[in-house]
């Protein structure tokens, strides 16, 4: 992330609400969340900041969390991560560099297997891509794949927590 599309805790804390509500649906799309995360502030640091993320998180319910996984784009799918990432790029710049970096093959199968996730599910495959290969994402989807529904929102909720608070620690500027 730039030092442009980062900001201070002081500054955030600070925003006007429709602007922070802006700066926070960059981290997450369920309205519930960044609407209540705003509500939330001041914030005395960083880590009181990610335990409220992570306390109203917990306290959003399957609409809250279909809204935020529209927002993203399916993993290895390069088109759809140019289109839905346009406004939030740099703050999720790199979470998918794995699927970027992969074979044909594999993307190929990550696509397939996504495809066949949505069309079971609902949603697409959710996962903190960040650090992650190709490879590891599809053995993670293949493994997944045949899970109940329920299982896959609450599994998808947990990983788009975890990118949430990842995003939040990139759009903080703590100098």
């Amino acid at each position: 992330m730039n030092q442009a599309n980062t900001i201070s805790l002081n500054a955030l804390n600070k925003l006007e609400q429709l602007k922070a509500e802006q700066w926070f649906s960059h981290c997450c799309a369920a309205p519930k969340w960044y609407r209540e995360i705003v509500l939330a502030r001041p914030f005395t640091d960083v880590g009181s900041l990610l335990k409220a993320a992570q306390q109203i998180w917990q306290s959003c319910d399957k609409a809250d969390f279909m809204t935020a996984f529209e927002a993203h784009p399916m993993i290895g799918d390069i088109n759809s991560l140019r289109k839905k990432y346009a406004a939030t790029k740099v703050m999720a710049g790199n979470e998918q560099q794995g699927a970027s970096e992969a074979n044909e093959q594999t993307l190929q199968e990550l696509a397939k297997a996504n495809h066949t996730y949505l069309d079971r599910h609902g949603f697409i495959f959710i996962i903190c891509a960040s650090g992650l290969s190709a490879d590891t994402m599809l053995q993670v989807l293949l493994k997944r794949l045949n899970n109940d529904t329920l299982t896959e929102i609450k599994l998808a909720a947990a990983e788009q927590i975890k990118i949430t608070l990842l995003r939040l620690e990139k759009g903080i500027r703590t100098s």
